[in-house]
């Protein structure tokens, strides 16, 4: 395995968790990335570096920002973004992936990219209910920009710095599965 191929793992991982708190934005940054040339994509999925796919992702992105923003809309958005976060974190491991059988990649981009996704998109839901229920729905703006903020800085590491973001993704998943354990039941012995 080269280093490239490390680096495109790492990218990839990166982008997926950034889905868990936004599905657009990692796309979009994807987007521009290719468009820009900083990284280039599998051949098929160049067209995601097209100036119409960096002015869609960038559209279908703001509204996303913005719609979180408002309270009861952004619990309904969470109910249709964990499937799609399981699509987006697969899609994107196996658009950023270099140099593994296809095989290979699309396990990869399944486990790693949609699990990551989906995990971190479901820890992000299950805090907003809490959110919603604890306060009303006041305090969801709070919440909806400490994920946006997290989504902006990991996209930005996995791009500018993909092993940082590796490591910054298990911290994320370390934080989650904490304060699962923390919440979870205990079983009465």
């Amino acid at each position: 395995m080269t280093s490239e191929t490390v680096i495109s793992i790492f990218l990839g991982i990166g982008l997926a968790a950034s889905v868990g708190f936004r599905v657009f934005l990692p796309l979009f940054a994807l987007s521009l990335a290719s468009y820009f040339n900083v990284w280039e994509l599998n051949d098929s999925w160049q067209w995601i570096g097209s100036l119409a796919a960096v002015i869609t992702l960038g559209v279908a992105t703001v509204i996303e920002v913005f719609a979180y923003f408002i309270p009861w809309v952004d619990n309904v958005l969470d109910s249709m973004a964990v499937p799609l976060a399981a699509i987006a974190g697969t899609a994107v491991m196996v658009s950023t992936v270099a140099g593994l059988d296809p095989v290979v990649t699309w396990s990869l981009a399944i486990i790693a990219g949609g699990g990551t996704a989906t995990a971190i998109k479901g820890a992000g839901a299950a805090g907003r209910l809490a959110s919603t229920a604890t306060t009303g729905g006041i305090g969801n703006p709070i919440v909806s920009t400490v994920e946006t903020g997290t989504a902006i800085a990991v996209t930005t590491a996995s791009i500018f710095a993909p092993a940082i973001a590796a490591v910054l993704v298990i911290i994320i998943l370390f934080i989650i599965f904490r304060i699962y354990r923390k919440l979870r039941p205990r079983a009465k012995t």
